[in-house]
């Protein structure tokens, strides 16, 4: 007979855990109520909290793949700021070339010589001929679909139901028992994004061709 294990196992297992947790943080317990005074949730961006515990670490050194907290615990860190430090935090090169950048000055709202040097990097390296920056991954992906429903003409965007391509509003949307149901945590949102977008199961390859059949959709995120 398969050993199964309980519910009570895991409430145990989830309190001491949680006991352990508040012993060898204190300092981060201070920051994050400190925090909570000026911070909405207590941390800058909201996805800071959702790591299922009591209270963010708060960090203090990463280099390499290693963190420390401000109590001193380390960690090897699997998430490299979400692929922001895929390389691995603070490499010396890119060090260097920060400080430098400081005492040249960081921002200008006009280019500097080396936008034609990294320009010519990436078309070189992802074969692409064009280019452009934005702040982050949602940023860029909010530009692709006005371009794309520009383009096209159209006005709906298909997505994979529980995939995440970043804060972008009309992908808010999840497929629940085979009906599209908003994300009620998408507060403010005055439009019906079912209008706006379609959700199949991610690999649902007949779901997807179906989706598209109609013809009515500017972009696949």
């Amino acid at each position: 007979m398969p050993s199964r294990i309980t519910d009570a196992s895991v409430e145990a297992m989830l309190t001491r855990e949680k006991a352990q947790f508040l012993q060898r943080n204190p300092k981060s317990r201070t920051l994050a109520e400190e925090s909570s005074r000026h911070w909405l949730q207590g941390v800058p961006m909201h996805w800071m909290v959702d790591w299922g515990t009591p209270f963010p670490l708060f960090i203090e050194r990463a280099s390499g793949a290693d963190l420390t907290d401000a109590d001193g615990n380390a960690y090897v860190d699997f998430c490299l700021g979400d692929t922001g430090a895929m390389f691995g935090h603070s490499p010396p090169e890119l060090a260097r070339t920060l400080r430098q950048a400081s005492e040249d000055g960081f921002t200008t709202m006009l280019p500097s010589p080396d936008a034609a040097i990294v320009g010519r990097l990436l078309a070189e390296r992802f074969g692409l001929p064009y280019w452009q920056v934005t702040a982050t991954a949602s940023d860029a992906n909010r530009s692709t679909l006005r371009w794309c429903r520009a383009i096209t003409g159209r006005k709906k965007i298909l997505i994979f139901n529980g995939c995440y391509p970043g804060a972008v509003d009309e992908t808010f949307v999840s497929l629940e028992d085979g009906k599209q149901k908003p994300d009620p945590a998408l507060i403010g949102e005055p439009r019906d994004l079912n209008e706006l977008t379609r959700v199949v199961e991610f690999n649902d390859i007949p779901a997807l061709e179906a989706a598209l059949a109609p013809g009515d959709v500017a972009c696949v995120l």
